[in-house]
């Protein structure tokens, strides 16, 4: 199974300015010394020790997580903006088949659904799934006039929709997937993606609150020993305590949260689009600490970012 990130941020769309474009450059110049320029190994060596979140960016689209697995099975988790750059890419899966999993409807995580690419290629069928039986409905209007000029119906007939259930294991192109409620306005919904003894899971948008720890089958079935999470991670805990009731959760939540269902590893998500790179860095550093801290030090985090690969 191998995982890819096309969209990280939360919220909306955040790309880079000018100014923090010219930010970066200036930084990298004023670190430069001559023995850094004295051959092409040396520039190599100065470009290897730049800091992450000057040398990259973190990425500005919202959520859209690509997941291959073994069995050829082409998953795609929402489609926020991100979905668009995956339908660039040119790359449709063997089958020509895509199973979309839409783990709620707040605009960031359905909005780049109109701009990708293979919903209007006639070659190609995709497979919906959702917790909200309206799922066909509400894709429909956000693509109705006077939002959207190309109505639903020039995809609508390769487009099947499939309602699921909370703890209720169902398969997709043969693999195993079960979604479990999680705590954000309005309801979003987690995946849990198994092959060959490797669990993936997908929580974007929880507001992570004591309910979330208790152990029922649901919870149990999506969490539990998982090697990987993409976890929502937005907030600092002085902005979660600011932002209670706003559906996202501080990255120690997160931590505490991998902790306590034995998740191998961490991947913080749903990035909140009021932070730089450099800021979303020493967020994940905190992170680090944290989880040294309470002592889980063999639990693996990272910073998800687009472009950024998982395999499992």
């Amino acid at each position: 199974m191998k995982v890819y990130f096309w969209g990280v941020r939360g919220s909306i769309p955040t790309p880079l300015t000018p100014q923090q474009i010219q930010t970066k450059i200036t930084a990298v110049v004023q670190r430069i010394t001559q023995k850094d320029i004295a051959s092409e190994d040396a520039r190599e060596r100065f470009i290897a020790s730049l800091p992450e979140w000057l040398y990259g960016t973190t990425g500005g689209n919202t959520p859209c997580v690509e997941v291959k697995t073994a069995n050829g099975t082409e998953i795609v988790l929402d489609a926020g903006s991100g979905i668009r750059v995956l339908g660039k890419t040119g790359v449709k899966p063997a089958d020509n088949h895509y199973n979309l999993l839409l783990s709620h409807f707040h605009w960031d995580h359905l909005q780049g659904f109109p701009f990708f690419d293979a919903i209007y290629d006639t070659s190609v069928k995709i497979d919906i799934y959702s917790a909200f039986p309206a799922a066909d409905r509400i894709l429909a209007f956000q693509m109705s006039r006077p939002y959207f000029p190309a109505p639903f119906d020039v995809c609508a007939k390769r487009i099947t929709f499939h309602t699921v259930k909370s703890g209720e294991p169902f398969s997709v192109g043969g693999v195993p997937v079960c979604c479990c409620k999680m705590s954000h306005p309005g309801n979003s919904y987690s995946y849990a993606i198994s092959e060959n003894g490797k669990k993936f899971v997908y929580a974007t948008d929880v507001e992570l609150s004591q309910k979330d720890f208790e152990k029922t089958s649901a919870r149990i079935k999506v969490f539990q020993d998982a090697d990987v999470i993409v976890l929502d991670s937005q907030y600092t805990v002085a902005e979660a305590y600011q932002k209670e009731n706003w559906g996202h959760s501080a990255f120690c939540y997160a931590i505490d949260f991998a902790v306590h269902w034995n998740i191998k590893s961490v991947y913080l998500f749903h990035h909140e689009p009021t932070y730089d790179d450099k800021k979303l860095h020493s967020i994940l550093h905190a992170a680090r600490w944290y989880a040294q801290y309470i002592e889980h030090a063999n639990m693996q985090v990272y910073l998800a970012t687009e472009g950024a690969e998982i395999s499992l």
